[in-house]
């Protein structure tokens, strides 16, 4: 419908309404057995393979470690997968973001204000701040004959819709 140089991929971010339990500075330790986690971070990660979280009115920077392992499948490998597979589903106990009621999703329009909003009004425990997923990541894993993951790309422009009929 666009050309891919028109087609503007915005993050989709994530909030989780509570911390499975923890308080802020033990879900801290355990992200940091994954992550490296930098204090005083930036409200929207700078680059791929970075991440920020929103929390108890701090932005904290993730990366992973130099030695970690990194994923090899093409959709594995991806920010948002990376975040599901070693941040929410083992620390949070988000299994599926599909179904879980404990998280919900601001779109890329709304942008990082947005989670800290949410946070500071108590209407989620944490927000994670996430790289757009770009046009070349999106090709590669339509390519592989793949799916992309939930809620993993804001397309802007939107495309319009609708019921046109033409009488002849």
């Amino acid at each position: 419908m666009f050309p891919d140089n028109q087609l503007q991929i915005l993050p989709y971010n994530r909030v989780a309404r509570d911390l499975n339990g923890l308080a802020p500075d033990d879900f801290l330790a355990r992200v940091r057995e994954s992550f490296t986690v930098t204090e005083n971070g930036e409200a929207s990660p700078a680059a791929r393979g970075r991440w920020t979280v929103y929390l108890d009115g701090r932005w904290y920077g993730l990366a992973l470690p130099d030695d970690a392992t990194l994923p090899s499948g093409v959709v594995e490998s991806l920010d948002v997968s990376i975040l599901q597979d070693r941040l929410l589903d083992p620390i949070l106990g988000i299994k599926d973001i599909r179904t879980d009621k404990r998280i919900d999703f601001v779109g890329g329009i709304r942008g990082a204000e947005e989670l800290k909003k949410l946070v500071e009004e108590g209407k989620a425990a944490v927000g994670f701040s996430l790289y757009p997923t770009t046009i070349e990541d999106l090709l590669r894993v339509s390519d592989a004959g793949e799916i992309m993951p939930p809620k993993s790309t804001w397309f802007e422009p939107k495309l319009r819709d609708g019921l046109l009929i033409h009488q002849i």
